[in-house]
C-alpha cells in the first residue's frame, strides 16, 4: 500500500514539474519577442554587427512623446473600453436569447453574429464606410459603431459558451426566496457569469485597440489612435527607438487586463465550496432580500426542555 501511494506521490510530483516547465517555456516563448523591443527603447546607438547597443539613452521616450504617442493611447484606451462594454452587453444578450429563449431562425441569428469574421475586413469596411458617410454619421461613432460589430463574434461565442454550462434553477430559488429581478441580477446571474464577462470584454477590447483598417478608412482621420502613430513613426527613418516604446507602450494595457481577466476566474474558482447532497442551494447574497420568507419548521423528534 505505501509503495501504491509512493507511486502516486511521484505521479503528481511529476505532473507539476512538467506543468511548470511548459508555463516557463510559454512566457520564454512570448517574453523572447519583446526583448528587441526593450533594447531598441533606450539605445542610444546600435549599429551593425554590433549585438547590443554601443550606447544608451533616453532620447526614444522624448521622440515618442514628439509623435503623439501619449494622447494616441488615451484615445485608444477609451475606444477599446467603448468597444468593450458595447460588444459584451450585446453578445450577452444575444448569447441568453439564443440558448434560452425561442428566437425565430436561430441559425440564421448564430450565423449573422459569426459573419464579421468571415468577411474580408478591407472590404466590409470600405462597404459600410459608404453607407456611414450618406447616413452622416460622425467618424468617431462610426468607427466604435463598426468595431463593435466586428467584436460581436467573439463575445457572442464566449457568452453562450458560458450560458450552456449556466443553470437557471439558481434564478428561480432567489425568486422563490422573495428576491426581485434587479436582485437576481446582481447578486445571482452577474456573479455566476462575471468570468465570462471578463474574457467576452477582453477579447473586445483586444479587436478594438489593435485595430488600424477600420480606424484608418472609418476615421478619415478625425481619430488618431496609437497603431496609427506607430504605423506612421515605422514608415520613417531612424524612428526605430520611438516605434519601439510606442510598441512596448501597446502591449501594457492587454497584459493587464489578461492579468485582471485571470484574478476574476481564479476568485470565482476559490469561492466555490462542495456542498451535501440533498440540501437546497440558496445564493448566500439574499439573506437579507425582502420579500416572504419560506415557513420554519421544527424538527418533531427534537426534545423541548421545560
Amino acid at each position: 500500500m505505501s509503495g501504491d501511494t509512493n507511486t502516486l506521490t511521484r505521479s503528481r510530483g511529476a505532473g507539476r514539474v512538467v506543468r511548470w516547465a511548459l508555463a516557463l517555456a510559454l512566457c520564454l516563448w512570448f517574453a523572447l519577442p519583446l526583448l528587441p523591443l526593450v533594447l531598441w527603447s533606450f539605445a542610444q546607438s546600435w549599429t551593425f554587427p554590433d549585438p547590443f547597443p554601443t550606447a544608451f539613452g533616453g532620447r526614444s521616450l522624448t521622440a515618442a512623446v514628439a509623435f503623439g504617442a501619449v494622447p494616441a493611447f488615451g484615445r485608444s484606451l477609451v475606444l477599446g473600453l467603448v468597444v468593450a462594454v458595447l460588444a459584451t452587453a450585446i453578445g450577452a444578450l444575444a448569447a441568453r436569447a439564443l440558448t434560452f429563449g425561442a428566437v425565430p431562425g436561430a441559425r440564421v441569428v448564430s450565423a449573422l453574429l459569426l459573419a464579421p469574421v468571415a468577411l474580408p475586413p478591407f472590404a466590409a469596411v470600405l462597404g459600410v464606410n459608404v453607407v456611414l458617410l450618406r447616413a452622416h454619421v460622425p467618424s468617431v461613432f462610426g468607427v466604435a459603431l463598426v468595431l463593435t460589430v466586428m467584436a460581436l463574434p467573439y463575445t457572442a461565442f464566449v457568452m453562450r459558451t458560458a450560458y450552456g454550462a449556466y443553470d437557471p434553477s439558481y434564478e428561480e430559488e432567489a425568486r422563490l426566496l422573495g428576491a426581485g429581478r434587479l436582485q437576481v441580477l446582481r447578486r445571482v446571474h452577474l456573479p455566476m457569469i462575471a468570468p465570462a464577462l471578463a474574457r467576452a470584454a477582453f477579447l473586445a477590447f483586444l479587436v478594438a485597440w489593435s485595430d488600424y483598417i477600420v480606424t484608418l478608412i472609418v476615421g478619415g482621420g478625425e481619430l488618431v489612435t496609437l497603431p496609427l502613430v506607430v504605423a506612421s513613426a515605422a514608415a520613417g527613418l531612424g524612428n526605430d527607438a520611438a516605434v519601439a516604446v510606442m510598441s512596448l507602450a501597446a502591449v501594457v494595457p492587454p497584459i493587464v487586463l489578461l492579468t485582471g481577466v485571470l484574478a476574476v476566474g481564479r476568485g470565482r474558482r476559490g469561492r466555490r465550496r462542495p456542498r451535501r447532497l440533498g440540501t437546497p442551494v440558496a445564493p448566500h447574497a439574499l439573506d437579507r432580500a425582502p420579500g416572504p420568507r419560506p415557513a420554519r419548521t421544527e424538527d418533531p423528534t427534537k426534545e423541548v426542555v421545560v
